[in-house]
């Protein structure tokens, strides 16, 4: 009999446990490259653009504020686990399930007293590296040498030191916390603690770790009752940010009493460390529960119902008066200029001529509508496009200000189809050319804008200067590009089409410093894995001069230049000193002005022009205009000026990132003759406002001349958004290109009132001498409507046009045809001793190809409506047949031009339609034939649908040309 023995196990060969090493440890290779990469280019990035000490102020900051947090929470948490084990009672008898979890627990012993406080660790380093700038406005905090009127602290005090306590105290209390869970766990598990036969066991040591953690707790606890005080100053309480009555007088000495209580309590668990006794401190909590009910709840609902409600003007006054100044002061508004305005509503002969040179730049051209007729006219080939909405701008021309609506001609990559290879939109359509500048307030003979700069090449008041056109950076810039190339080497980079019909190109090669250099292999791959494009590594067109260019959308590149600032939703091209520049505005903000209004950002901006956007910090009660940023359009140079250099926030993050912000006195004259008071601002300043341009606590806790920014006519469920004009303000000695919005009444459902409230302007011309403001710039005007005296609202003013039957009908029968009506903005001017309403009217195909051409004027003045087919005509026939105004449009004589349709003209007359006979008569049979034509269409007679368009057709046609020879 023989017998076998049992084979010994299969042991896993060397060979598969090195293979399995060598993968995990390529793998982590490849991760850790791809992250280097990624930093790696963001420093090339940031070294090009001059910016490498933001880049290297964040690196350290969040080094040094990981390793602080790993540190603070790792260590405290090691020290807990450490002193919980070795102070174990090495003789306890523990139960046989205690016994069962020790057995499991032993081999992972030593790996978890080092691994918990390293998990740990890391969490808490990522959350404190989160915190890093929390942290840098603590450290750099500036003085403002305000002080609140509450506690009589520097309002600094709340802007950058009170978040890092409040931040710094959770972070303690989180790794106490974290401290007794694992001490717990620990002592359990080792016998220090013993839960039997109804009866917990503590023993000495555990006893003296667990009190003074405990006591540690509650000190921390005080310590976050005691600023919970300063933190009413930015709470929200009954109708006003800050504290009332109430919260004064019952909230913050509750908060006082509690912090006192907490310490108290803190000691006692100390003493048990001492002595053993766990009863004191255990009282003490409970009354510490208790004390915050009747302390913190129950006593200040006493104060509000017993006290406050029955007399609430009385006792809440005061602080009503601090939260109307605070809220003033950290908006910008407390320097508003307030008057009464008894708006005349009668028009007569000449009564504009005083306000002639107002008249004279009001803008025709709108904005919102024309870019399509732009295009038509300026885009020349297919790749290329202009922004919707087209911005505005003023340039000096012989010695006067023009009012002016701009764009740049920027690339639009998708419309090359088929030819969108690699090598196309990388090496060759490379970049935009040229800007479009029309004047605001005139219109060509057809309808269309009287341009001041337009062509490829450039031709034009700028093209006459030293100007560079071309457009490397702007707001649809290709994802990124590669130019640059050796002296001497042909140039392949589209510059513009040229020849008859474009039929030749003129190439060209950059020759700026716009972004990182990518001439070695290395770098190259660096971009490759970015961009994850295989080309720019392999490509032949790469050489040793080749630079790639991306990240260029201005706002984008202002972000990341200065993190710290809130842009502006509204970047804008300018020609400053023969270069175009992206000029942004940038916003510093905070949460924390004490007894200041808190707004929504996002919600405050968002208008018809306008939606919503996010921001990481949404809910400010403070906002300054602090920077004023360009960005060449050729190189891609951000420049970053101190606009209001007595900023405190500007301030602190000076001394963060030093030497990143010039000064004003370098900006050039010809850039500040270009920079204008922001779009953004001004829209939360007037969402403010509709509550707080009263000065006085009645009137504030009346709540009975509440204003709100009227719809936008054209677009019902958004607000208006404000324009800008150049214009004369009531009490102003000359026009000033300002920013205008208007003001009605709060109401809701069918007691609403579209009537004026008030109208707000505000100086937006910088001057034009080098790092020197004009003394009016940023100067608020409000006109309050006097109420014996009802202007219309602009809900009113359009309601009016549209029911005027020479106006509806005219437009009516305009869109029974191929062609579409769009009503311009809708514009209010303090002229004429009242308020004038403007609104221009421009016709376009209902087809594919859209090219809207101004055709009439809308203007309204009191209750008197007037509609022909320029300005200067309906101002005359509004004003008695003499306005006395100056426009743009003066010298235009219209002309008949074919409708979309080729079906006739749309031209007008300086007569009103309304009041010619032939004109109603063919607008009578214009109106049957529609009819006909319906009930035609509706009983499926074709013969007859057919005849009645004929006749709509025909009418139609004698329509447009009464309007042309009149």
């Amino acid at each position: 009999m023989t017998t076998t023995s049992a084979p010994k196990p299969a042991t896993p060969h060397r060979s598969r446990r090195i293979v399995a090493i060598s993968l995990v440890v390529i793998a982590a290779l490849v991760v850790a490259f791809f992250v280097f990469a990624n930093l790696y280019a963001d420093w090339l990035w940031y070294g090009q653009l001059g910016y490498a000490s933001v880049l290297v102020t964040q690196w350290t900051a969040r080094i040094v504020m990981f390793v602080i947090g790993f540190l603070g929470m790792a260590v405290p948490v090691w020290l807990a686990i450490q002193l919980a084990y070795r102070l174990r009672p090495v003789y306890a008898r523990l139960s046989s399930q205690l016994d069962r979890y020790q057995e499991v627990v032993e081999p992972l012993r030593r790996l978890a007293m080092w691994g918990i406080p390293i998990f740990f660790g890391f969490f808490a380093g990522f959350a404190a590296s989160a915190q890093w700038e929390t942290t840098a406005l603590w450290l750099n905090g500036v003085k403002t040498s305000v002080t609140d009127p509450q506690f009589h602290l520097d309002t600094g005090f709340y802007m950058f030191a009170m978040p890092f306590y409040s931040a710094l105290l959770g972070f303690a209390s989180a790794v106490i916390l974290v401290c007794l869970l694992v001490s717990a766990v620990v002592s359990y598990l080792y016998g220090s603690v013993r839960i039997g036969q109804r009866e917990l066991r503590i023993s000495k040591a555990a006893r003296i770790q667990f009190a003074v953690l405990a006591g540690v707790y509650l000190l921390l606890q005080a310590g976050s009752l005691w600023l919970d005080r300063y933190k009413t100053m930015v709470s929200q309480s009954d109708r006003i940010t800050g504290p009332g009555y109430t919260e004064v007088n019952a909230v913050i000495p509750g908060q006082m009493i509690l912090a006192i209580i907490a310490v108290i309590v803190a000691i006692l668990f100390f003493v048990t460390a001492a002595i053993g006794r766990w009863r004191y401190p255990l009282i003490a909590t409970a009354l510490l529960v208790v004390s915050a009910i009747v302390v913190g709840v129950a006593y200040p609902w006493v104060v509000n119902v017993v006290q406050v409600k029955p007399n609430q003007l009385s006792l809440e006054k005061t602080y009503y008066q601090r939260n109307i100044d605070a809220t003033k002061a950290a908006y910008g508004i407390d320097g508003m200029d307030s008057s009464d305005f008894k708006a005349s509503t009668t028009a007569a002969a000449g009564q504009l001529r005083s306000d002639a040179d107002t008249t004279a730049q009001i803008r025709i051209m709108d904005p919102a509508i024309i870019s399509p007729t732009v295009q038509q006219l300026e885009q020349f080939r297919s790749y290329y496009q202009f922004q919707n909405p087209l911005d505005v701008d003023r340039y000096q021309i012989d010695g006067k200000s023009q009012d002016t609506v701009v764009s740049v001609r920027e690339l639009n990559l998708n419309a090359l189809g088929n030819a969108a290879t690699w090598q196309n939109s990388t090496l060759v359509y490379t970049h935009g050319y040229g800007i479009v500048v029309a004047k605001g307030n005139a219109r060509t003979d057809d309808g269309k804008p009287v341009f001041l700069e337009r062509g490829i090449p450039s031709t034009g008041f700028l093209s006459s200067q030293d100007f560079e056109p071309r457009i490397y950076f702007g707001e649809k810039s290709p994802t990124y590009s590669i130019v640059g190339a050796p002296k001497g080497a042909s140039p392949v980079e589209l510059d513009y089409p040229s020849g008859s019909e474009g039929a030749s190109e003129t190439k060209t090669t950059f020759s700026g410093n716009g972004g990182p250099n990518i001439g070695n292999p290395f770098n190259r791959l660096i971009y490759s894995l970015k961009f994850q494009s295989e080309q720019i590594l392999f490509s032949d067109s790469v050489n040793d001069n080749s630079q790639i260019l991306y990240d260029r959308n201005p706002i984008t590149r202002v972000e990341k230049a200065a993190p710290y600032l809130t842009l502006d939703s509204d970047p804008y091209p300018s020609v400053v000193d023969g270069r175009i520049v992206w000029i942004v505005d940038g916003y510093t903000t905070s949460p924390n002005y004490p007894y200041s209004y808190t707004t929504s950002l996002s919600q405050s901006i968002a208008d018809s022009s306008n939606p919503a956007p996010r921001y990481a910090l949404d809910n400010i009660n403070y906002i300054r205009n602090s920077v004023k940023a360009t960005v060449d359009a050729y190189d891609g140079k951000v420049t970053l000026y101190a606009w209001d250099a007595s900023d405190p926030v500007l301030k602190t993050w000076q001394n963060v990132y030093p030497s990143t912000v010039k000064p004003l006195s370098q900006m050039s004259g010809d850039l500040m003759s270009h920079v204008r008071y922001p779009t953004d601002l001004f829209k939360v300043q007037r969402s403010v406002l509709g509550t707080y341009h009263v000065d006085d606590a009645q009137s504030f806790y009346q709540s009975d001349n509440k204003w709100i920014t009227p719809d936008d006519p054209q677009d019902p469920d958004k607000l208006q958004p404000p324009y800008y004009l150049t214009m004369q303000m009531p009490g102003q000695d000359a026009p000033q290109y300002s920013m205008f919005t208007s003001f009605i009444p709060v109401s809701n459902g069918t007691d609403s009132r579209n009537v004026l409230m008030g109208y707000l302007a505000v100086d937006s011309n910088a001057g034009s001498s080098q790092g020197q403001k004009s003394a009016d710039y940023g100067k608020l005007r409000m006109l309050e409507i006097n109420a014996d005296t009802p202007v219309p609202g602009p809900g009113q003013v359009q309601n009016s046009f549209d029911a005027q039957p020479s106006v509806s009908s005219f437009i009516n029968i305009l869109k029974q045809g191929q062609s579409q009506v769009l009503n311009g903005n809708l514009l209010t001017l303090p002229v004429g001793g009242g308020l004038l309403y403007v609104q221009p009217v421009f016709v376009q195909s209902s087809g594919a190809t859209k090219l809207p051409t101004l055709q009439k004027v809308l203007v309204s003045f009191g209750n008197q409506v007037a509609f022909e087919d320029t300005l200067s005509e309906a101002l005359d026939t509004l004003f008695g047949g003499d306005s006395g105004a100056s426009t743009g449009d003066a010298t235009v004589t219209p002309t008949p031009n074919p409708s979309p349709s080729g079906s006739g003209s749309t031209g007008g007359g300086t007569v009103n339609p309304g009041t010619n006979t032939a004109y109603q008569a063919a607008l009578q049979e214009a109106k049957q034939a529609m009819t006909d034509r319906q009930a035609a269409l509706q009983k499926g007679d074709w013969t007859a649908y057919g005849a009645a368009d004929a006749r709509l057709t025909d009418a139609i046609n004698k329509l447009l040309q009464l309007s042309g020879d009149q």
